[in-house]
């Protein structure tokens, strides 16, 4: 009987821990567009999500061409959490490849989009308005409220933990913005002017005072012309233009060659539309911000 006894005690007992309110539950599955967009949702979501990016670590989501099997990801998901703002070219055929029935959250709703080209005089081929809204880190902070409000409807019970993640990481992203903007300031405003592979910068430009120069539009979807090469290259000589930056998701090509021919140093690279994997420079959001400010102020100030 004893051991009778003991058996039914810790069957209800574990029974009793299965079914309290603090037991581990099944995670929410939520699918980003990118690998940014991802760790925003990690941050945002914490042990109650389970986040995968469609585009992953060190890859392109302007070229990004869906398989059936993310088509079943996305039909899997809870939450699909997409960029906007034209970013994504591929989502609509994705969500209906998938069933129509997918719950996409627009991360930029709210945001004020800038235009494409933002007053310089590259073709951005069809491009309305400029999809790179994180890298004002300002504007991430829309991103966080949205992504929070998304997986609160999706999980009531777990809006108290997304309302206190996003508090806690919007207060990194508010010192992150301060830390911006005193590095920028530490550096002489004649040599804020760089050249970068495609037009990725326009919000950081805009938010903290750094000029970018591209050869390509807003997207990598198409190459520059001749004519854009040669109106750079006029433009670093013109204008003693001190570096050129390459980017991760670009062909290094062109940037060498324009080093080359205009002999601007080439300051080192940065991270615009993917972070790297987890032994990378940029493995988070707030580590690309750093790695790239660490990169333009190291080339800039020297």
């Amino acid at each position: 009987m004893s051991r009778l006894r003991c058996a039914f005690a810790a069957l209800l007992a574990a029974t009793i821990l299965t079914s309290s309110p603090g037991a581990a539950q099944e995670r929410i599955k939520v699918i980003a567009s990118f690998s940014i967009l991802a760790d925003l949702v990690k941050n945002v979501g914490g042990e109650r999500v389970d986040v995968a990016a469609l585009v992953g670590p060190g890859s392109d989501a302007h070229v990004f061409a869906p398989t059936p099997a993310d088509a079943r990801k996305v039909a899997e998901a809870r939450l699909v959490v997409v960029n906007g703002l034209g970013f994504e070219g591929w989502l609509d055929r994705l969500v209906k490849a998938a069933g129509g029935k997918a719950t996409v959250v627009v991360a930029t709703k709210g945001l004020k989009a800038r235009k494409a080209g933002g007053g310089h005089d590259q073709q951005d081929h069809g491009h309305d308005v400029d999809p790179h809204a994180w890298q004002n880190v300002a504007n991430v902070k829309t991103y966080v409220a949205n992504i929070r409000a998304a997986l609160a409807a999706a999980d009531p019970s777990g809006a108290a933990a997304y309302q206190a993640n996003a508090a806690a990481y919007s207060a990194k992203l508010d010192a992150l913005g301060t830390e911006v903007r005193s590095a920028v300031a530490k550096i002489p405003a004649a040599r804020r002017k760089i050249i970068t592979n495609h037009d990725a910068f326009g919000y950081f430009e805009a938010a903290y005072g750094i000029k970018f120069i591209a050869p390509q539009g807003v997207a990598t979807d198409s190459e520059p012309s001749a004519r854009d090469v040669a109106r750079i290259i006029s433009q670093i000589k013109r204008q003693k233009i001190p570096a050129v930056f390459l980017e991760n998701v670009s062909d290094p090509r062109l940037m060498q060659r324009i080093a080359k021919e205009t002999g601007a140093k080439i300051g080192g690279t940065l991270y615009s539309d993917a972070l790297t994997e987890a032994n990378g420079p940029a493995p988070t959001y707030i580590e690309m911000i750093r790695h790239n400010l660490t990169t333009l102020a190291g080339a800039l100030t020297s």
